[in-house]
């Protein structure tokens, strides 16, 4: 008996998912910014590979699929590079010493 290919894809998916979940969750919160970074970096990775799925051209000079969902991994992962900035900034605030006036 055979697994279909896109059942056992889709089981490996599925097993990331819950991985990621848990180890995410359970960083303590002095790690977060380093783990922004290491997103950040992966992210930056991604959209080097969406601007190739994305600028892609066929035959016909026609947009593909692939094209628009290369854009949309522009899109997202821009989005998921800006946000872990912000983090980041945010947390690095949080150990910055406050002034006395």
């Amino acid at each position: 008996m055979e697994i279909d290919p896109f059942i056992f894809r889709f089981s490996i998916f599925i097993l990331s998912i819950f991985i990621g979940y848990y180890v995410v969750w359970s960083v303590t919160p002095s790690l977060h910014t380093p783990l922004m970074s290491v997103t950040n970096a992966i992210s930056s990775v991604i959209i080097v590979g969406a601007l190739i799925a994305a600028l892609v051209e066929n035959p016909d000079n026609q947009n593909t699929f692939s094209n628009y969902l290369g854009f949309l991994a522009i899109l997202l992962a821009a989005i998921n590079i800006f946000g872990g900035f912000l983090v980041t900034q945010r947390m690095l605030q949080m150990y910055k010493k406050k002034k006395n006036k």
